[in-house]
């Protein structure tokens, strides 16, 4: 039974990866044509999300608590670099 588990487990995540690179590809696509600064950076926060989900979704494939700790990094990158990206814009609205 739990052998019948694990493989509709990592069946099951295997097919969410495979959705997931639909958004990730229109984000991809939306930050690099984005019309504005703050769509690309929306579309950088949104793929570190997906980045995230991805990672956590091969862990519960794989059974390997590694990828946690490469989810975590992805969205600890992720909020820095939102962070800092929103301060760029924020100096650049003010010198015009």
């Amino acid at each position: 039974m739990i052998e019948f588990l694990d493989s509709f487990l990592s069946t099951f995540a295997a097919i969410l990866i495979a959705i997931l690179m639909v958004p990730l590809t229109l984000a991809a696509v939306r930050m690099v044509t984005g019309p504005g600064y703050a769509d690309r950076f929306v579309a950088l926060d949104m793929l570190t999300g997906i980045a995230v989900a991805i990672a956590a979704l091969t862990m519960a494939a794989t059974g390997r608590r590694e990828f946690l700790d490469v989810a975590f990094g992805i969205a600890l990158i992720g909020f820095l670099a939102t962070c800092s990206l929103s301060v760029l814009l924020e100096k650049k609205k003010d010198n015009q």
